[in-house]
């Protein structure tokens, strides 16, 4: 590698890293970061996007500059907004700034940017390098990239089984497979995402909290999916002082008499069928670009099918539970042979106390 570029990954990586200090706040915009060099490549200010409505982090690296930035050099992991939103165009700050040299890994996918962003800096004259860093700032922004392209919130599901596939017992217990530590492990996952995704007999047996257990100032939105609307009145999720609560029912089959045992505290949306691709629509409009699936198989089977899931988390854990109507992850996917089957890439595999972390690609 050129010396050159050398120091040019260098910057954008820490403009990447930086930009990572925004996860689980910043939906639904994406997360990135700012460098800002001066005309002697020297640094003389940073920023990150902190949270949705706060200044983007070209903003808050031109808040923060120690010294004179014209002729300098900005490397940002996202194409710099050129529309009026909560806060002004990034474009216009650039321009003024005198900056003469931008570095930016990938195109803004929203499109009111799109390449007009590049097209703006390069019509005022700056000179614009694409693609720096592509990979990793694509990693990093992969949900928001995802709500934007398709219209529906990047989807993971997350399940702990034995060692030989069981989620419970047959009598549909299941407090712990795993150990407290992967437990926790799990609240501090909670923290990266928009909302967490149950469907209503996950709620009648488990009566979860849902929440990141401290890891997340503002914790996700808890989310109950339900054919029934057969909610029970006393439920943790009822209670909306630590974190909202919405649920969504089937307008076909609910019987909406039933929505009197919810209080007036809970947000509540109908769809017209049990398709989990209305739910995941329904979200990213909200703002949610990623969404935790913490549900029972039934739905997580339906979640799968209907193209929800993008990635899976696993614990496993060293115990056997054995039984034939022992509890599983997934319901029954109708395969006939072999090559219908899931496929899955596997990412990531890692001990973690005494269970296994698995992370896994459709």
């Amino acid at each position: 590698m050129k010396l050159d570029n050398f120091i040019h990954k260098r910057w954008m990586i820490r403009a990447i890293r930086l930009a990572s200090l925004g996860r689980g706040f910043t939906s639904p915009n994406p997360l990135v970061g700012a460098v800002i060099l001066d005309k002697k490549g020297r640094l003389i200010s940073e920023g990150f996007h902190q949270e949705s409505g706060m200044p983007h982090a070209e903003a808050m690296a031109f808040n923060n500059l120690q010294d004179d930035p014209s002729g300098g050099t900005l490397y940002v992991n996202l194409e710099p907004c050129c529309h009026l939103g909560k806060t002004p165009p990034c474009v216009d700050r650039i321009i003024s700034s005198g900056i003469k040299k931008v570095f930016v890994s990938i195109k803004d996918p929203d499109v009111r940017v799109a390449g007009k962003g590049i097209r703006l800096l390069e019509n005022a004259g700056i000179e614009v390098n694409l693609g720096l860093c592509e990979n990793e700032a694509l990693e990093l922004n992969k949900s928001f990239i995802y709500k934007n392209l398709k219209g529906y919130s990047y989807g993971i599901l997350k399940w702990a089984m034995s060692i030989d596939g069981r989620v419970g017992l047959k009598n549909g217990k299941s407090k712990w497979i795993t150990t407290q530590e992967s437990r926790s492990l799990v609240h501090k996952i909670r923290a990266d995402f928009d909302a967490i995704i149950i469907g209503g007999n996950t709620l009648r047996k488990d009566n979860p909290l849902l929440t990141t257990r401290g890891f997340k100032k503002r914790e996700p939105l808890r989310v109950v999916f339900t054919r029934t609307l057969d909610l029970p009145s006393k439920a943790k999720l009822w209670e909306t002082e630590l974190s909202s609560t919405l649920v969504v029912y089937d307008s076909s089959t609910a019987n909406e008499g039933n929505l009197k045992r919810i209080p007036k505290n809970v947000s509540i949306e109908k769809i017209p069928s049990d398709d989990p691709k209305l739910l995941s629509r329904i979200l990213a409009e909200k703002g949610c670009n990623k969404v935790l699936w913490e549900c029972g198989p039934e739905l997580a089977t339906a979640a799968v099918k209907a193209g929800c899931i993008q990635e899976f988390i696993t614990f496993l854990a060293p115990k056997i539970i054995g039984g034939e109507n022992a509890m599983n992850p997934f319901s029954d996917f109708e395969f006939k042979s072999m090559n219908e089957v899931v496929n899955l890439n596997l990412q990531e595999i890692k001990p973690f106390s005494r269970d296994i972390f698995l992370r896994s690609f459709l």
